[in-house]
């Protein structure tokens, strides 16, 4: 697959040597492109959004929680749900041979929206009818019909067209469809989805719905789930694998990277404000924290 980079080869600025990061957006999803030049362990990534990862060039070793270490070549995919964490080794990395490779997040909404119709559409085998969320890891290797569109979906992303949207949102929803149908199907639901008449789907609903909020505190968000804070800690935790901080504000740096991608003309102070930031520095540093380079980085890797 490296022929279908070659103008990504031509715009991408090189900042890193492990993990070197190109975003490219369309309206429902964020396709990045990592390079790692250099031999590297235990490099650490995750992302707050359900993504498939395919490798382009070159091998990785992956540890995730639900397998032993694995190779990872190209023609594999991952499947993860979100704020799942992979550590991964780069053993053949090399400046003239970099290991390449793509995480494609789609928007939970395309994502909710795709489900319903494929729920009044297609007939479901019964033992593929299960549609609770899972926190476990999905791996597929060589399914052509996910690799054919990867494929198309990244010379897409990174080559400039008159339909290039339109494009995108058909194979983006044709990806979803590929992905239900595999066992990777329960990793991409939405948590909002699958919450939305618990006690802990009204806070994440009310988390959503006052981002901009600064005084959101643990104790409004207990009393709201009628539980006693230490109890709702332990239970958020348990439901979502992080805690009630850790996730608004990865939801508050979901909400800055739209801002960011969106305004070409707002300062980081002022992106930080409204994103529910109280100061730029605590932002900077939750930014970095989740996203492995600074939101500075990050509006220079974006290739729209």
């Amino acid at each position: 697959m490296s022929h279908l980079l070659s103008k990504h080869k031509s715009h991408r600025k090189l900042t890193t040597l492990v993990e070197n990061r190109t975003t490219y957006n369309a309206e429902y999803a964020e396709l990045n492109i990592y390079e790692t030049h250099a031999m590297a362990e235990k490099v650490s990534l995750t992302f707050d959004f359900p993504i498939i990862a395919s490798m382009l060039t070159g091998k990785k070793i992956m540890h995730l929680d639900d397998f032993d270490a694995f190779d990872f070549f190209p023609g594999e995919s991952v499947v993860m749900p979100s704020h799942k964490e992979m550590i991964i080794d780069f053993p053949l990395a090399t400046k003239n041979q970099p290991t390449q490779c793509l995480a494609l997040g789609i928007d939970a909404f395309k994502i909710e929206e795709v489900v319903e119709k494929f729920n009044h559409n297609v007939a479901i085998e019964d033992e593929n009818n299960n549609w609770d969320l899972s926190t476990t890891t999905s791996h597929l290797i060589n399914n052509v019909d996910v690799n054919h569109l990867i494929e198309r979906l990244t010379y897409t992303f990174t080559n400039s067209n008159k339909s290039k949207d339109v494009l995108l949102d058909l194979m983006i929803q044709e990806l979803i469809v590929r992905l239900l149908q595999t066992k990777a199907k329960s990793l991409i639901i939405n948590d909002t989805h699958t919450f939305n008449d618990t006690r802990i789907g009204t806070v994440i609903k009310f988390i959503k719905e006052n981002l901009t909020n600064k005084d959101i505190s643990v104790d409004q968000l207990a009393k709201k789930a009628y539980m006693s804070a230490s109890h709702f800690h332990k239970q958020f935790k348990n439901t979502l694998g992080i805690s009630p901080i850790d996730y608004i504000n990865s939801e508050k740096i979901k909400f800055s990277k739209k801002l960011i991608k969106e305004s070409k003309n707002l300062r980081m102070s002022e992106i930080a404000f409204q994103s529910g930031f109280n100061n730029t520095s605590y932002f900077n540093r939750q930014f970095k924290k989740m996203e492995m380079m600074t939101p500075q980085q990050f509006k220079a890797s974006i290739n729209k």
